[in-house]
């Protein structure tokens, strides 16, 4: 059966660059002929029918706009057999007949999942500040976020070479490290603390004892808040035990990376990926993650883009080490 309506919503963590995939999907179905309507909060807005019939002026002046007009939220109804079932009856009641779920891990999975029960199409678009979705080189929200962090760790500097300070600083990535390992090189880090890789302290410590017998002690060490040392504050301990005398500070980016204005970078991803999904799906393409790799688009099966890992250059944490 032809598609005649899509509904498209956003789901998980917001992330910069949301806004202006939600207007590709809008105005690229409209010029496809087709009706679109927007669901708010999630699948906890599909569940108790808070879905409204959007048009073109419904997604203007958006596209520079951080967050999710939509809205976010999590949703434990969703995560249940009778919640799907309301959520269907809601998309069914409101003549809905695909779906284009804009998010990240956590919401493919609740549209795989969705899939297998109903047989009810979902395109997936990738959008979550940690880049650690399989089938795409960048999620929407990663370059912004790392450049909210650069921002902000530039200004940091600035205060500890001022003070003769040393900064530890944690940057978001529970399970992923690349906010963390392009933040750090882009900063000049001394050390980069990373999830996908054991923490060497000694290693970081070892660094710290040669720059400052050097007379060269860096003054920024980047972690993420995944790292198995147990964070920032947890580094900090460390290096008092060893060097008494380091006036050392502590400063967590936290939530700052996620909101803001989306980079061009963003705005154009977010452009392009949008506009894929809803092509996706005209063809009759299903449970899959649309993404770019080497500049071109390409569609993963949810299953591939939530279980498969994306690896990191490691090696950038070497070159970081060199370089400091």
């Amino acid at each position: 059966m032809a598609i005649q309506k899509i509904g498209v919503f956003t789901s998980g963590g917001d992330a910069p660059g949301m806004n202006a995939a939600l207007r590709s999907v809008v105005r690229s179905a409209i010029h496809s002929g087709l009706q679109v309507a927007g669901i708010m909060r999630g699948y906890e807005g599909m569940i108790d029918g808070e879905i409204k019939d959007l048009d073109a002026r419904s997604v203007g002046n958006i596209i520079q706009r951080g967050g999710t007009i939509l809205k976010s939220a999590r949703s434990e109804q969703f995560k249940t057999v009778e919640g799907r079932v309301k959520a269907l009856e809601q998309l069914k009641k409101n003549n809905i007949d695909a779906l284009v779920a804009i998010g990240g891990d956590g919401t493919f999975t609740g549209s795989k999942i969705f899939y297998e029960e109903h047989q009810f199409s979902v395109l997936g678009v990738p959008g979550t500040i940690d880049n650690d979705l399989y089938g795409t080189d960048y999620t929407i929200g990663f370059d912004t976020a790392i450049n909210t962090a650069v921002s902000a760790i530039d200004k940091i500097r600035d205060t500890a070479m001022a003070h003769d300070r040393l900064f530890i600083i944690e940057v978001m990535g529970r399970d992923s490290g690349l906010i963390a390992i392009e933040t750090g090189i882009a900063s000049g880090a001394g050390s980069i603390l990373i999830p996908e890789i054991e923490s060497d302290t000694q290693a970081m410590l070892d660094n710290l004892q040669k720059s400052l017998a050097a007379k060269k002690l860096f003054r920024i060490i980047v972690v993420a808040e995944g790292d198995d040392s147990g964070g920032a504050y947890k580094i900090r301990e460390l290096i008092e035990q060893q060097f008494h005398h380091f006036d050392i500070k502590v400063t967590i980016l936290g939530h700052i990376q996620r909101g803001g204005n989306p980079t061009c970078h963003d705005r154009v991803l977010a452009t392009r990926l949008g506009h894929a999904a809803v092509q996706a799906l005209k063809a009759g393409k299903h449970s899959m993650m649309v993404g770019t790799i080497n500049h071109q688009v390409v569609y993963t099966p949810f299953e591939e883009a939530i279980s498969k890992t994306k690896t990191i250059p490691l090696d950038w944490a070497e070159l970081a080490t060199v370089l400091s």
